[in-house]
């Protein structure tokens, strides 16, 4: 489902705050910040109404914030989001995407035909590395 932070902040919240703040250590005052409101949000769900995943598309054209619980993993949840929030940015005129992706995660973007550009760097005490998508 794709909608604005009033419509899915609480089922993407819950779902960022359990992936990066529990599992990956993330500070919470790192993971929530004031852009949430300006961008079109994404929220995957379960057979029993639960979300599992969520990631979000900011006005300038980037991707972030792609998260998937452990029970959505392997299942094709994180594809779904990133393909709607690539269909969403199209929609609206960008010519392309970008995003960080956490090192581990780079094979799963290049899926989605997203190239790696520059140096690895840190956010959050994580190493991750731009990737961009032209349409």
């Amino acid at each position: 489902m794709l909608g604005g932070w009033d419509q899915l902040g609480l089922q993407a919240s819950a779902v960022r705050l359990e992936v990066f703040v529990q599992e990956q250590h993330v500070p919470p005052e790192e993971e929530m910040d004031a852009m949430d409101v300006h961008c079109l949000h994404a929220v995957a769900y379960d057979a029993s109404g639960a979300a599992v995943g969520t990631g979000r598309l900011l006005p300038d054209g980037h991707i972030g914030r792609m998260a998937v619980r452990q029970a959505g993993r392997g299942h094709g949840v994180g594809s779904q989001i990133l393909t709607a929030l690539v269909q969403a940015a199209r929609q609206r005129g960008d010519t392309e995407v970008l995003l960080a992706a956490q090192l581990h995660a780079r094979s799963f973007y290049a899926r989605h035909g997203f190239v790696e550009e520059g140096e690895t760097f840190m956010d959050a005490g994580i190493p991750h590395r731009l990737m961009r998508l032209r349409f």
